[in-house]
């Protein structure tokens, strides 16, 4: 079990590092690449899923990506039309930072006959969109506010709050882009405030940042914009994000 397997490492300190990949802007003939150099990396996850899905790419990028490789492939979904069995599991997001009911629980009811009848391992998901500086797909599309990044202590209630109403993990999310990334500072005391695991993501561009999250108490690092930039930046975040794991 991907979650089970998360906590164990999440126990023992150990960092993950995830690649995010999102089918509206992935060519399929660009696979093989991503694909090798996850592999020869060690990345640990990858994340599928966008803001939107406008095409009708993401069961090929799932096949293709189970074909080639075993690193897990968990669904990042935007809405409740992204499923598809070929994953192993789903983030199932509620968006806690928002007050848009059908974020919270609207669209999971539409969702759910379908993830109950799946064989994809479901993995209950507080969402906290921080405000990273720029408009976002994900504050567009909810009709919600990101948490102002400077407001530690609204991220830590909201953390709080869904750990008590027994999400399985926080992601802290600052969106594709994002001029600045979730800062040390709310990651940490995120970390002091709550014991499920806690995912990082937007705006981390460079492997300094990536070790920042790590270091400051995140258990993933999702990555997605930089390395579509630079590709060759996948060894650099994976060095850094698992230099935590080496014990001096």
């Amino acid at each position: 079990m991907i979650y089970n397997n998360l906590v164990e490492a999440k126990s023992k300190g150990l960092k993950k590092l995830a690649v995010l990949i999102d089918p509206d802007k992935l060519r399929i003939t660009s696979m093989e690449h991503i694909v090798k150099n996850a592999m020869d990396h060690n990345i640990d996850y990858f994340f599928i899923g966008g803001s939107l899905i406008v095409n009708d790419q993401l069961d090929a990028v799932l096949a293709r990506l189970k074909k080639e490789c075993d690193i897990p492939l968990i669904l990042f979904p935007g809405n409740s039309m992204q499923l598809s069995y070929k994953a192993d599991a789903i983030l199932f997001l509620s968006l806690i930072s928002g007050r848009n009911p059908e974020l919270l629980i609207g669209t999971h009811v539409i969702s759910a006959p379908y993830l109950k009848l799946s064989p994809l391992e479901i993995i209950s998901t507080g969402y906290m969109n921080i405000d990273g500086g720029v408009s976002t797909t994900v504050s567009y599309m909810s009709n919600t506010n990101p948490i102002p990044k400077d407001k530690v202590d609204i991220a830590v209630c909201t953390a709080i709050a869904g750990e008590m109403l027994g999400m399985k993990t926080i992601y802290l999310d600052a969106g594709s882009g994002a001029k600045y990334p979730v800062s040390k500072d709310m990651i940490e005391s995120v970390r002091g405030s709550v014991e499920i695991p806690i995912i990082t993501g937007g705006g981390i561009r460079n492997p300094e940042k990536a070790f920042e999250n790590v270091s400051a108490g995140a258990d993933v690092v999702v990555i997605g914009n930089a390395i579509e930039q630079d590709p060759g930046l996948v060894a650099e975040m994976a060095a850094a994000v698992h230099s935590k794991n080496i014990k001096v």
